[in-house]
């Protein structure tokens, strides 16, 4: 998965204000998934994964419905930003290293 800034983040967050709280772990998961996938498909073939882009994980996450963005002041939309941070240091500490 190509680094991941705060716009990433941003739009993986509001794809899971889209889905029940009971499925958010899981699809942010997937998303990572997705965006590191299609990474290694870029690197592999000098191509856009035709699904999921660029190896982004704004291309993986936008490739879903978004909810509008809200402020921090919505607490919603802390804990999705939370749980996509958290799935990112997992995914992070149980990367392989080369």
């Amino acid at each position: 998965m190509r680094p991941v800034l705060h716009g990433d983040v941003s739009s993986a967050a509001r794809v899971l204000l889209t889905v029940p709280q009971a499925q958010r772990e899981r699809l942010c998961a997937r998303m990572i998934a997705e965006a590191e996938l299609a990474d290694r498909h870029v690197a592999a073939t000098g191509r856009l994964h035709p699904v999921y882009g660029n190896g982004a994980f704004m291309a993986a996450a936008r490739s879903r419905p978004l909810a509008d963005e809200p402020s921090f002041s919505d607490t919603e939309y802390c804990r999705c930003f939370e749980t996509v941070l958290r799935q990112l240091i997992r995914f992070q500490l149980n990367r392989p290293r080369s």
